[in-house]
């Protein structure tokens, strides 16, 4: 994971970000930050061991702002 942030940070982020889904990914990964293991991460963040490798590697590529939940792509018309 990204050596730029630790736990601490990411609960402070957590702390003052508007969107809930994002405080849970953050809050789960904080946990990975400070030695839990990604199954733990898993339980805090209510979802599977794939999502939370999945939100690893969006946090890895964008930050915080990764973990925000995206549009859902348009479907494609032919």
């Amino acid at each position: 994971m990204r050596e730029d942030f630790d736990g601490a940070a990411l609960r402070r982020i957590s702390r003052t970000t508007k969107s809930a889904n994002q405080a849970r990914r953050l809050l789960a990964l904080a946990q990975i930050y400070d030695g839990g293991s990604r199954s733990e991460a898993a339980t805090t963040g209510g979802v599977t061991l794939q999502i939370v490798r999945d939100w690893v590697i969006r946090f890895n590529a964008r930050g915080p702002d990764g973990l925000l939940d995206g549009k859902a792509p348009a479907p494609v018309r032919g």
